[in-house]
């Protein structure tokens, strides 16, 4: 299966889950994205590593068991400004926010990740265009 239909079966069942997601999603869906002030997807996984939590935003990229985090070291990695800009394009407060974020970037990095490494900025762009798409 290719990354874009991971991609797509990942973005029906994360919205499956909670479809209070919906406006966080979009929200962090713009934040992976090339143009994004973060820097998109490498950016994220790089913010997440240079606050102290690198071994845990290494396992959602690698092959093996996603390790859980909390919404403290969400809030600990993005940083409060970010994660207040997430909650605010969502309309939820920060802590909202941050617990919905601890449940979702790991499976939706995992899946953008799935060879275990970052896949070519294109291949995420693509994959992004689906996720906004189903978002819509």
């Amino acid at each position: 299966m290719g990354l874009l239909d991971q991609l797509g079966q990942a973005a029906v069942g994360m919205m499956g889950q909670a479809s209070d997601q919906n406006p966080l999603m979009k929200a962090v869906v713009g934040l992976l994205g090339q143009q994004s002030t973060v820097g998109g997807l490498g950016g994220l996984i790089q913010a997440f590593q240079n606050n102290g939590l690198g071994e845990i935003v290494n396992s959602w990229v690698s092959t093996g068991k996603n390790l859980p985090i909390s919404p403290q070291q969400i809030q600990q990695g993005l940083g409060g400004d970010l994660l207040k800009q997430l909650a605010s394009q969502a309309g939820l407060s920060p802590d909202a926010a941050g617990n919905q974020l601890a449940n979702l970037l790991p499976g939706l990095i995992d899946k953008l990740t799935p060879d275990g490494k970052l896949p070519d900025s294109h291949v995420i762009e693509q994959g992004l265009n689906l996720l906004r798409g189903k978002l819509g």
